[in-house]
């Protein structure tokens, strides 16, 4: 299983694919609007794997 930091950087990989994507003007002009359904799905999936990670366990009482 991949660790909390490799899935940190993955997701931010991923939203700056989406990002990327996102001012590209031929691909939105050819994929209309799937393009945005495929820009969602990527963002989705990055802020996924970024919130995934919850960093060390705290030491604290509750």
């Amino acid at each position: 299983m991949l660790n909390h930091k490799t899935l940190f950087l993955i997701g931010n990989v991923i939203l700056g694919l989406a990002l990327s994507l996102f001012f590209i003007p031929p691909f939105w002009a050819n994929l209309g609007g799937w393009a945005m359904v495929i820009w969602m799905a990527l963002v989705s999936v990055g802020v996924y794997l970024i919130t995934r990670d919850k960093g060390p366990k705290s030491t604290m009482p509750d």
